[in-house]
């Protein structure tokens, strides 16, 4: 595997960032967006957007934290959802 040049990361580290600040964004979503993986998302976010962007940092970092508090709501939904529709279907 090829190591990218680092200013082709920071620049894809901006651009997520702004992504997720923009789209009120969870990782999972800017993954799927981009065609990346979520674990690269987070590394780029979490540890690469503060050093290229140190202003856009603080107000991307608020958005995941309020996705982080509210996925336990939305995984429940989903749940929900998927017992709703099995139910559907059986009848």
């Amino acid at each position: 595997m090829t190591e990218k040049p680092q200013g082709e990361q920071r620049s894809r580290s901006v651009i997520l960032g702004e992504y997720i600040l923009e789209n009120k964004s969870t990782v999972r979503a800017a993954a799927k967006q981009f065609g990346i993986s979520k674990s690269t998302v987070h590394k780029d976010i979490t540890q690469r957007l503060p050093i290229d962007n140190p202003q856009l940092y603080p107000s991307v970092k608020h958005i995941l934290e309020i996705n982080k508090q509210e996925r336990h709501i939305r995984g429940g939904m989903a749940t929900k959802h998927k017992y709703e529709e099995e139910k559907l279907r059986k009848s």
